[in-house]
């Protein structure tokens, strides 16, 4: 009830459009936000999958560098 009043509040300090654009702009950072969410726990996922594969990728990185030095 009470954020309900402070929305209103603030609400009457703007526009229409002018509303809408923040509520639309709030909306697309939600969608951005829980998008890189999914992201980082799929490669979160993939990446625990394989936990030898990934410490072999890490020695012949080291390795690479190690040569080239």
């Amino acid at each position: 009830m009470i954020l309900n009043s402070i929305r209103k509040i603030f609400m009457s300090f703007r526009t229409e459009e002018e509303e809408r654009l923040y509520s639309r702009a709030a909306f697309f950072n939600l969608l951005g936000f829980l998008g890189s969410c999914v992201a980082f726990s799929v490669l979160a996922q993939r990446l625990s999958r394989n936990p030898r594969e990934i410490a072999h990728i890490a020695r012949a990185n080291a390795l690479i560098r190690a040569i080239q030095a």
